[in-house]
This record gives C-alpha cells, structure tokens and sequence, in this order.
C-alpha cells in the first residue's frame, strides 16, 4: 500500500491520458493492489455543469473511469516504469445514480478490482460525498497499448 501523504505530491495530469477542461479528478487519495481511490471537487466552470447547478450524470461515469485511469497511470508509471497508456470503457453494468452532484461538493471515488485478465479490469465502484453514495457501477476497462500524449 502506498502512503496517502506520498500520493498527495502528484499531479494526477501526470497519470491521466485525458486534459482538461475533460479532466474529472483532482488527487489520487488511495493505492493499494485492489483498491484505488480519488477526490475530486466540483466547481462550476465544470464542462458537466448543468445551469441548475449540478452535475451532469455522464460525468460521474467519466470520473469512475479516470479513477480507474488513475490507477492504470500510477501503476505504469510509479511500478512498472512505463509510459500512461490509453484506456477504453468496456462495459457498464449495474450503474444506479442516486443523484446528481452538485457544484462545491467533494467527490471520493473508489474503485475496487474485481478481476484483471491481461489489459481488461473489472472494477466495482462507489462515488459518495462525505458518507452518501451518489452512485455504484461495475465497470470494464480494456487498457490499449497506445501511449497517452502528454
């Protein structure tokens, strides 16, 4: 497992392939072999923001998928030595959102590997604000062998 506070130095661009303004993750806050986690606040300049102030749905599925982007980066980067690799949505199944964010709200993204069989992750998945769930998915991750531009 890797210390929070070790985690806290980096700059999650450098684990991500995507750039903003598509980026949906402020800080990796957990690594370990089955679980990843992330932060992430809301703010209103937010390309998902809707006029009433919350978030549109789709971002909370793009912000479990750079929670598990985040967790490919890191691991290519800071174990393996390798360059950030694009990654594919596979699948998603299960997915129930409880209810939108809303802007100035905190996000914690966790994700937890289910399966891994070569470049495909199976991951369960739980977006809450402090300890109320907004969402729960399973999703699949195929992991390509392109390098992420930077």
């Amino acid at each position: 497992m890797t210390q929070n506070n070790d985690l806290e130095k980096i700059d999650v661009l450098t684990l991500l392939p995507q750039r903003p303004p598509f980026v949906m993750i402020d800080q990796l806050t957990h690594f370990d072999e089955v679980v990843t986690s992330t932060r992430f606040e809301v703010r209103e300049d937010n390309l998902f923001m809707e006029a009433d102030g919350q978030l549109n749905s789709c971002a909370l599925v793009e912000n479990i998928a750079q929670t598990c982007a985040a967790r490919m980066g890191y691991i290519n980067s800071y174990i393996i030595k390798d360059k950030v690799k694009l990654g594919f949505i596979g699948a998603i199944k299960r997915l129930e959102i409880l209810r939108p964010a809303r802007k100035g709200e905190v996000l914690s993204t966790s994700i937890e590997v289910m399966q891994e069989v070569g470049a495909v992750t199976m991951v369960n998945a739980t977006v809450k604000v402090g300890e109320e769930t907004l969402v729960t998915a399973e999703m699949k991750i195929a992991l390509s062998d392109i390098e992420a531009v930077n």
